[in-house]
């Protein structure tokens, strides 16, 4: 039986950078770009207007950037998986990537090495980080260390600690309540019990909190 195809929304302000992204990703078997936005409003639009699954999204881009669209993408949308693509090598967009609920940011300059990887590690629920960013994030975890922060004691029920780990893996609120039998509006509550509980604010500091408890693997 034939693999579904991921359907893939393609958001590029500059049409060349579009038609050769998408000979890439056109180009295999698993992989299928459905839509093309020019800017980070259009974007939005298609998510809302099409069955996609996986967004791959410009950082800059005009009306709307990138980082805009994908914080309103997962807002609306939070089971569509979404990709960052940058020219630049900056440890701030790519935090700012992950905030927006980005799982991978993946360089310009080497898109026809590490897109496809980056899109099947998307859609496997896992984030996908070029090595400067697997530096930033080891350096910012430092000195954090070095600042002598401590983690909470463990005031998490087993059932909270299961979400968090879910949430580390990179899994959306829905396959977290496909996956332990529950509804997406309790794993929401959840979520936010856990936020209160550690003094958190978003999937960064929940990653880091299960990083360091020893729930995940870094």
């Amino acid at each position: 039986m034939a693999t579904a195809r991921t359907r893939i929304l393609l958001a590029d302000d500059h049409a060349l950078v579009r038609r050769g992204l998408r000979l890439i990703l056109d180009a295999e078997p698993d992989l299928t770009v459905v839509a093309e936005a020019a800017d980070g409003a259009e974007a939005v639009e298609a998510v809302r207007r099409d069955e996609i699954d996986l967004v791959v999204l410009d950082i800059a881009m005009p009306r709307m950037t990138g980082l805009q669209a994908a914080r309103e993408i997962s807002r609306r949308a939070p089971g569509v998986r979404i990709l960052m693509l940058s020219m630049h090598d900056n440890e701030q967009y790519f935090f700012e990537a992950l905030r927006a609920g980005a799982s991978g940011y993946v360089l310009k300059s080497v898109a026809d090495r590490d897109l496809l990887e980056a899109c099947r590690a998307a859609m496997r629920g896992e984030p996908f980080l070029y090595p400067g960013a697997i530096t930033a994030l080891i350096r910012d975890y430092l000195h954090r260390a070095r600042q002598g922060e401590k983690l909470p004691e463990s005031i998490l029920t087993p059932r909270e600690e299961e979400i968090i780990k879910l949430i580390a893996e990179g899994n959306s609120a829905k396959e977290i309540a496909e996956a332990l039998v529950i509804s997406v509006k309790t794993v929401d509550r959840h979520r936010a019990n856990i936020l209160a509980k550690l003094g958190m604010r978003d999937r960064i500091d929940l990653t880091r909190y299960a990083i360091r408890a020893g729930l995940v693997e870094p």
